[in-house]
């Protein structure tokens, strides 16, 4: 049976809902239990599941894993959200703000044990493999997170740094829940590695289209402000092929910009995005994100599988890339 979108994210809603939260301390689980119950897309368990029903009918087993991961991801969020210091996450106050730091740390320290509890429910034959997968895109997303906070400091980040931060810090739990799905849906080694591949270039084509339309989506369409990039002085991939490409008089005038403490947001937004525009930055970073997105799909193409079983994950592929501007 190949099971469609709305029946996985059935599965993944109906197992998420049942744990119980409902242990002492309560301060400790409660905000666990507030944070997995926000509005979350859960791709991540969507692509592990697909992935092991691109090679099994019986996904079963691939359920509790699907489930560490989305704990995980929520883990990673809820100490992002604390490193910011940001207000809001997925419409509803972040859990630092709602609680307290101290409980944030605390309840995403036992989001993590509980993401290993569910990762250790994996089939035996299988458990040691995907738990080291697990633990190298733990590591590389924690690294990936301190290249980003590090980037902060420094006006010289190359676009190979940056490509390196971002498949640490996005693209590679993509990639290992395409992994680990199809490794208890009993995947050749070579299937599987294919699907780690796509998921890696899928997730970079995405991040840059995130770049790309931070700055120039219209934001009626795209749900939120523009230019918060900007604002805060992100070193994405426009900003550095801008300090890249730029003469001389554009180089002062942006660095000038980076520089400022007090300015007018809106002025600020619409200079440096008049910078890009003339350097074409915005056409430089959809053009590396359709060389990542050629990448991913053609790994996909790969796949010693018949086309019935890579079509949910081309769909849901596209659909991830297909955002609207």
């Amino acid at each position: 049976m190949i099971y469609n979108i709305e029946e996985l994210s059935i599965e993944i809603e109906r197992n998420i809902t049942r744990i119980n939260w409902g242990k002492q301390p309560e301060e400790l689980y409660k905000p666990i239990e507030y944070i997995l119950g926000s509005a979350g897309k859960r791709i991540r368990p969507l692509l592990t599941l697909m992935a092991c029903n691109m090679f099994s009918d019986n996904i079963e087993n691939a359920i509790s894993p699907a489930i560490g991961i989305e704990m995980f991801h929520n883990f990673t969020l809820l100490h992002d959200d604390l490193m910011d210091d940001a207000p809001v996450r997925r419409g509803n106050e972040t859990v630092h703000l709602k609680w307290n730091a101290n409980t944030a740390i605390l309840s995403g320290d036992a989001m993590m044990v509980e993401a290993y509890r569910f990762i250790c429910e994996s089939p035996n034959q299988y458990l040691k493999s995907i738990l080291a997968i697990f633990n190298e895109t733990a590591l590389g997303v924690c690294e990936g997170q301190m290249l980003d906070m590090q980037f902060e400091n420094r006006n010289n980040v190359s676009e190979d740094e940056y490509i390196e931060m971002i498949r640490l810090k996005t693209s590679v739990l993509i990639a290992a829940s395409l992994q680990i799905g199809a490794i208890i849906g009993g995947a050749s080694e070579s299937n599987a590695k294919l699907l780690y591949d796509f998921g890696i270039n899928l997730g970079l084509a995405f991040q840059l289209l995130d770049d790309w339309l931070d700055t120039f989506s219209n934001p009626e369409v795209f749900g939120k402000r523009t230019g918060g990039d900007i604002v805060e002085n992100k070193k994405t991939f426009l900003l550095i092929n801008a300090l890249k490409l730029a003469d001389n008089k554009q180089k002062t005038e942006l660095q000038s910009w980076i520089a400022k403490t007090n300015f007018n947001e809106e002025e600020k937004i619409n200079a440096i995005k008049s910078i890009y525009e003339k350097l074409k930055i915005g056409e430089i970073a959809l053009l590396k994100a359709e060389e990542f997105s050629v990448k991913a799909f053609d790994c996909l193409n790969k796949i010693d599988v018949p086309e019935s079983r890579k079509k949910l994950l081309l769909e849901l592929g596209k659909n991830l890339l297909k955002r609207d501007k």
